[in-house]
């Protein structure tokens, strides 16, 4: 089982697919890699030479920014947002949508109003005794 970039990279699936399992690493960055390092998308993972494994090892640290870089980076920048108080910030605060997305029907969840059976799910108003 090859390891590139502290992570375990599945031997019986294609070399394209199983880089995908690096954190940061998609299907395009993927192909971009290979194409770089001159490797065969379709060879399986177990089949690689370990000179292979070097070459796109240096070419993945090179060119991307990947696991533990990455998810300091992204929470850096919902930090910032956060500090300075803007909109996105304190929708992350909230915990909810900061894309624009609507929360009177969707977002559940997040404001606790799951509904367990079918039906409106919210209790009837008492009605005058």
């Amino acid at each position: 089982m090859p390891r590139i970039a502290g992570v375990n990279i599945p031997d019986n699936k294609r070399i394209e697919i199983a880089l995908t399992y690096i954190y940061g690493i998609g299907r395009v960055s993927s192909n971009k890699i290979l194409a770089e390092g001159k490797i065969d998308p379709n060879v399986r993972a177990a089949k690689l030479t370990s000179e292979e494994i070097n070459r796109l090892k240096e070419i993945i640290v090179k060119n991307n920014t990947i696991e533990g870089e990455l998810k300091k980076d992204r929470m850096m920048a919902v930090k910032r947002l956060k500090d300075i108080n803007c909109w996105k910030g304190t929708r992350h605060v909230k915990k909810l949508p900061v894309r624009g997305q609507r929360t009177k029907t969707n977002n559940r969840t997040v404001r606790g109003n799951t509904r367990r059976t079918v039906g409106s799910g919210r209790k009837a108003a008492p009605g005058p005794k």
